[in-house]
């Protein structure tokens, strides 16, 4: 069985309220990725996938002035990074606190974004995380322990909203 990157998601999260606000969290991608609508992050994919409640009545789009946000096929909302102006209304609006401030931020230098279909890009971010945000892992998807297949190389921990189980 190869290894996986295994992310917890509520590590990242509780680090983004209580870690150091000068510090940048790092971010894996996952190119290319043909479904992005621009450069996403694995984080930003995986929340969208699991954890959005994919409200009917979604604020989020409805709010948005720049139409960056939409449903696909299944409800998960997409955000179309080259539509989105960063203004954070769909943070403010989300009634669940889905959309994360840090989707937001631009950073595109010092090697806050690493690609994890390179093995030693995937080091590199291992090394960045929060203690025990990420590890390598030999398994597979596991909904009963909530964990979940994100790409052929990363898998993700988190409790998903009830309605997706």
């Amino acid at each position: 069985m190869a290894k996986k990157l295994l992310i917890d998601l509520r590590k990242f999260r509780d680090h983004n309220i209580t870690g150091p606000s000068d510090k940048h969290m790092p971010e894996g991608i996952d190119s290319p990725s043909p479904n992005t609508n621009g450069l996403k992050t694995i984080r930003e994919l995986a929340v969208f996938q699991y954890t959005c409640r994919r409200c009917e009545e979604a604020p989020c789009i409805d709010v948005c002035p720049a139409e960056a946000l939409e449903k696909d096929e299944q409800g998960i909302v997409t955000r179309y990074t080259n539509l989105c102006i960063a203004c954070k209304s769909c943070v403010a609006i989300c009634p669940f606190g889905t959309m994360m401030n840090d989707f937001f931020e631009h950073k595109r230098t010092g090697g806050d974004y690493f690609d994890l279909n390179d093995e030693h890009e995937m080091n590199k971010f291992l090394e960045a995380c929060p203690d025990g945000a990420a590890e390598m892992v030999e398994m597979d998807e596991d909904p009963e322990q909530n964990i979940f297949k994100l790409t052929d190389k990363v898998l993700v921990k988190e409790i998903p909203w009830e309605g997706l189980k």
